[in-house]
């Protein structure tokens, strides 16, 4: 009895096995019946079937990658470019991509890798090599992903985006590109160097013209300002003379007395009555006398 009942559970699971299915929400689904496409993309979960009269196919509904093998592209100016890009794509109409592939993956890679290589000669001959170099690889890819849209819908998948890896020039282009490169950089260098003598002479032109502006201010000021100590200084000592004469020539004398008898070789050389040392012979000046 035990066995019976072991046989007909087995029995049942194989037929619930075979009538039943799951999908999962990484996975689109087309359920056959008898060879025709009966059902699309049903929802994730689970499902019936009937045995031998259906069949399931799922795919993968992931985001994919694209890898294609470098090749060689021309620029406007007819010089080889060794681009290494690659692609990222998905399932988007299973239905039509099963219709347009018959389900063979391989078979829509290479049909898109040929789709992405025609659009990717197409759009760099519209470009020369430096613009390429320099940074129109953005442009580029936009371009051939927009016109890969259409023709990739009608293998029922969506191109994500467009990619470049890496882009390399042949040994022949790149020697010579480099030098042409290396030229504008070294051109553009003289040119700002040109610039900054040119800044530097107006720089200093203008500093030197400020300083000579400077000095000759300087020097008025300073004359102006000696004149006027002059001034001052001859009024002071004429006020000096007019209050008292005889002090007035005796603070004179001592001033010269200071100024001449410095170091050990001043000779003079001077007639004994001479009006120079005559404070040494009469010190008060004649004003005892005076006041005698």
């Amino acid at each position: 009895m035990f066995r019976i009942a072991a046989i007909v559970l087995a029995v049942a699971a194989v037929i619930v096995a075979l009538s039943t299915f799951t999908v999962d929400e990484r996975e689109r689904v087309i359920v056959f019946s008898l060879g025709e496409i009966k059902r699309v993309d049903p929802e994730p979960g689970l499902h019936l079937k009937f045995p031998i009269v259906n069949n399931v196919r799922k795919f993968d509904a992931r985001v994919l990658t694209l890898d294609i093998p470098p090749d060689r592209f021309l620029t406007s100016e007819a010089k080889n470019v060794i681009v290494d890009f690659y692609a990222k794509w998905r399932i988007d109409d299973v239905g039509q991509f099963f219709r347009a592939t018959r389900g063979d993956e391989r078979n829509a890679q290479e049909r898109m890798t040929q789709i992405l290589r025609d659009g990717m000669r197409n759009e760099f001959a519209k470009y020369t090599l430096e613009e390429v170099v320099s940074g129109e690889r953005i442009t580029i890819m936009g371009a051939v992903r927009q016109q890969a849209l259409d023709t990739a819908a009608e293998l029922g998948v969506v191109l994500v985006d467009v990619r470049i890896r890496r882009m390399d020039l042949p040994d022949e282009v790149s020697e010579s590109v480099f030098a042409r490169m290396r030229a504008e950089r070294e051109r553009i260098a003289q040119d700002f160097r040109a610039r900054g003598r040119e800044e530097g002479e107006r720089i200093r032109a203008r500093a030197d013209r400020d300083r000579t502006v400077i000095i000759a201010n300087a020097y008025r000021d300073a004359e102006r300002i000696r004149g006027e100590g002059d001034a001052g200084s001859a009024a002071t000592y004429a006020q000096a003379y007019e209050q008292d004469e005889e002090f007035f020539t005796f603070y004179r004398s001592l001033l010269a007395y200071r100024n001449t008898m410095v170091g050990p070789e001043n000779v003079f050389v001077l007639e004994p009555d001479s009006q120079f040392f005559r404070y040494f012979r009469d010190p008060m000046g004649g004003r005892a006398r005076a006041g005698e």
